[in-house]
């Protein structure tokens, strides 16, 4: 009797160990994993360009079954760092500059936000994503492709966004707002390349 008992037992603990495994791999929620996520940004001017990085601070991603169907993400913008420039006094500057009224606003708009309203499987891991992007307290719509795959335990993410930063009131240095610029004319967009984990 104790044996069929402990059988029994046994049976439903695996049971509801298989069904939570399989309820998490193919449905609910994914939060984001803020410490090993990150947003790599590139700017282009007619001189070069510059690159660094925006830290995350949280997001999810919702699933019904292997379908992904919404999600949300916010970007700390006062994370903004530079890593192309190797001078330490030079690289301040950037980023205070970037920091500043004349780019993000950060003090004033020190979040930026974008909400996913639906998406297509393209199969093979692939989603176009539709949603809504805020920054400097301007929304904007905009599409773009993501690939998902199992990175160990974790969901990755990746995938590169053009943004277009005159939509967003960034005019510093922008030909669509100013003339005769020349050589110091700052390219309207500028491409974030996603490195999410979620879990």
């Amino acid at each position: 009797m104790k044996r069929t008992i402990l059988r029994k037992t046994a049976f439903l603990v695996v049971l509801a160990f298989v069904f939570t495994i399989s309820a998490s791999a193919d449905g609910g929620s994914k939060k984001l994993n803020s410490e090993k996520s990150k947003v790599e940004w590139l700017g282009k001017k007619v001189t070069g360009e510059h690159s660094g990085i925006i830290k995350v601070s949280e997001g999810s991603l919702v699933f019904n079954g292997d379908q992904l169907e919404k999600g949300s993400f916010v970007v700390d913008m006062t994370s903004i760092e530079n890593t192309d420039i190797k001078d330490d006094g030079y690289k301040a500057k950037l980023e205070g500059h970037l920091k500043s009224d004349d780019f993000f606003g950060v003090e004033k708009y020190p979040e930026a936000k974008f909400e996913m309203l639906d998406a297509k499987n393209l199969g093979d891991g692939s989603y176009e994503v539709h949603g809504n992007i805020t920054i400097k307290g301007i929304t904007k719509p905009i599409s773009f492709k993501v690939h998902m795959h199992h990175h160990d335990n974790d969901l990755h993410v990746s995938g590169k966004i053009v943004i277009d930063r005159s939509q967003f009131n960034v005019r510093y240095g922008s030909g669509s707002f100013f003339d005769n610029l020349g050589d110091k004319t700052i390219y309207d967009d500028f491409e974030l390349t996603l490195d999410l984990y979620l879990q």
